[in-house]
C-alpha cells in the first residue's frame, strides 16, 4: 500500500540522495512497452513522466524513452519486446499482463517495471511484493479481486432484479477467472448473469444489445484492455444511457465521462507515478530486487447523481452513505 505521505517522503529523500544523470549525450534509454495505439494512453503517459522527473529525469534532456505500441494485437507484444532487448535498454517499462509477460519471456536481465490489474505473485511475474528477487518490480491495481462486489453495488441499487450482465474482454488473460468469480458471486446473491464479450470499440453496441435481448437490468464493466481510453469510456457513457441500461465500472474514469457508478481501486494516478519514479530510481543504480511491489489497496465507490437522474434512478441510502465521490 502507498500512503502519500510515505510517497512524498521517499521522493524527497530521492531528490536529496540522487545526482542528476549524465548529460544528454550519455542519455540512458528507457523502453515503453504498450498493447495500445500511440496517442490513445496520453494521461497515463503524462503520470508515467511526472514520476521520471521527480527523480530528476526529464525526456528529451537527460533520458530518451523508445515507445513500441502493440496497436491493440497481444499477438506483436512478443516480437516488440524482443526489439527493446535488441536495443539493449537500460530499462523496460510494460503495461498491462500480456506486455508484462512478454517482456518477462525476452529478457531475464534488463530491469522490468511494470503496472498490471492483477496480483503479480500469482501470475508469477514476482516472488513477493516483498522481496521481487528478479528483474521484475513494478505497481498493482487489483481490479478483479473486488469485482464480486460491482455485482452486490448494482444489487443494491435494483434490489428487485434477478439478471444482470457482465462485459468480458477476451483479450484480457484473466477474464476467465473474472467471469468464474462473477457467476459464483451471482449464485451466492441468488442472481443470473450473463457474459458478454467485448474486445474493444467496436462491440459495445453489441454487447446492450445482447444485455436487452436477454432481459438484464443492469451491466457490470468487467478489468479490461480499453478501460483507460477516455473514448472508451465516453462510448460506454453514451451507450449506457442511450439504452437506458444502468451499468458500473471498475474505474473512475467512466463516471467522470458520464458513466453511472464504479468502484475499483483508488490512488490511480499516484500509481502511475510511481512507475515513473522506480524507472528514474533503477536508472540511478538502484535493482528491480530490491525495490518492493506498490498495490494501490484503497477502494472507492464514485456515484454520478445527474446520469442516475436521466435513467430516472435514485440511489439508496446505503449507497449514498458508502460513496466516496459523488459526482452532481
Amino acid at each position: 500500500m502507498i500512503r502519500r505521505r510515505t510517497f512524498i517522503t521517499l521522493l524527497g529523500g530521492a531528490a536529496a540522495a540522487w545526482p542528476l544523470a549524465a548529460s544528454a549525450q550519455q542519455r540512458p534509454a528507457v523502453g515503453y512497452l504498450n498493447p495500445r495505439r500511440q496517442g490513445e494512453e496520453n494521461r497515463i503517459l503524462e503520470d508515467f513522466r511526472d514520476g521520471l522527473r521527480e527523480t530528476g529525469f526529464i525526456e528529451g534532456a537527460n533520458v530518451a524513452i523508445e515507445y513500441l505500441w502493440a496497436n491493440n494485437d497481444n499477438a506483436r507484444l512478443p516480437g516488440l519486446a524482443a526489439d527493446l532487448v535488441r536495443r539493449d535498454v537500460a530499462v523496460i517499462v510494460t503495461t498491462g499482463l500480456p506486455a508484462t509477460r512478454a517482456a518477462k519471456a525476452a529478457t531475464g536481465t534488463i530491469p522490468i517495471v511494470f503496472s498490471v490489474g492483477v496480483d503479480p505473485v500469482s501470475f508469477g511475474l514476482v516472488a513477493s511484493l516483498g522481496r521481487p528477487d528478479g528483474n521484475l518490480t513494478g505497481v498493482s491495481t487489483l481490479f478483479d479481486e473486488v469485482a464480486p462486489k460491482r455485482l452486490e453495488v448494482m444489487h443494491a441499487l435494483l434490489p428487485a432484479a434477478t439478471d444482470f450482465a457482465l462485459l468480458v474482454d477476451p483479450t484480457n488473460p484473466n477474464s476467465e477467472t473474472q467471469s468464474n468469480d462473477m457467476r459464483a458471486a451471482a449464485r451466492t446473491l441468488g442472481l443470473n448473469v450473463h457474459i458478454l464479450p467485448a474486445a474493444g470499440e467496436d462491440d459495445f453496441a453489441g454487447v446492450f444489445e445482447s444485455a436487452i435481448r436477454l432481459r438484464a437490468a443492469g451491466l457490470i464493466i468487467g478489468p479490461n484492455t480499453f478501460s483507460t481510453l477516455a473514448a472508451a469510456n465516453l462510448q460506454l457513457a453514451l451507450f449506457s444511457a442511450r439504452h437506458a441500461m444502468p451499468t458500473i465500472s471498475y474505474t473512475r474514469e467512466f463516471t467522470s465521462a458520464g458513466g453511472l457508478m464504479s468502484y475499483g481501486p483508488g490512488e490511480q494516478a499516484l500509481m502511475r507515478r510511481m512507475i515513473g519514479v522506480y524507472t528514474g530510481r533503477i536508472l540511478k543504480g538502484e535493482k528491480p530486487a530490491t525495490l518492493p511491489g506498490q498495490q494501490a489497496t484503497r477502494i472507492e465507490l464514485v456515484l454520478n447523481l445527474k446520469t442516475a437522474r436521466l435513467l430516472g434512478l435514485t440511489f439508496p441510502p446505503t449507497l449514498l452513505g458508502h460513496a466516496d465521490e459523488v459526482i452532481e
